[in-house]
């Protein structure tokens, strides 16, 4: 009750391979937008990124400044490329642990102990609701399906006042 009916969301799928290879197609961010548009929120940005910390930082920032919800799905694993936690982590005011705990629980009954590499998280930077997601189209659905999509809009009410 009283939460937003309808959230803005910028999605940044954060892949060096796609985004140096335009001509592979993008299943996860074209996943990502179904679903969101299909629950009647907005997309107003999904761009690829590569693995950079500086780039990753930036997409933040920029996108706080017209989006409710920013996902970054990919960068959460545990290859030396992986940095999506390292660069946007320490500017998030609030954590959220709970996300990724409860993501990794649902990730295994999916994948099993594999779920265990996985350092999906979230919290807020400034007024905007941030998600880091593994890049997988399975674990980007599952985590927009059963998590973000139906708790978005209470936790920004609940953050805003």
């Amino acid at each position: 009750r009283g939460a937003p009916s309808k959230l803005s969301y910028s999605i940044f799928v954060v892949s060096t391979s796609r985004f140096s290879d335009k001509s592979k197609e993008d299943l996860t961010g074209k996943i990502a937008t179904e679903i969101i548009e299909a629950s009647g929120n907005l997309v107003v940005r999904k761009e690829i990124i590569p693995d950079d910390e500086g780039l990753i930082r930036a997409s933040l920032i920029r996108a706080a400044e017209d989006s409710d919800v920013i996902i970054f799905c990919g960068g959460t694993g545990v290859s030396p490329s992986d940095v999506t936690p390292e660069a946007i982590g320490p500017l998030l005011k609030k954590e959220l642990p709970g996300f990724g705990e409860i993501f990794r629980w649902l990730s295994y009954s999916q994948i099993g102990s594999s779920a265990i590499a996985s350092r999906a998280s979230a919290g807020f930077y400034l007024k905007s609701l941030v998600f880091m997601l593994p890049g997988s189209p399975d674990a980007v659905k599952l985590a927009l399906e059963r998590l973000i999509v139906p708790e978005a809009p209470h936790l920004i009410k609940l953050a805003r006042g």
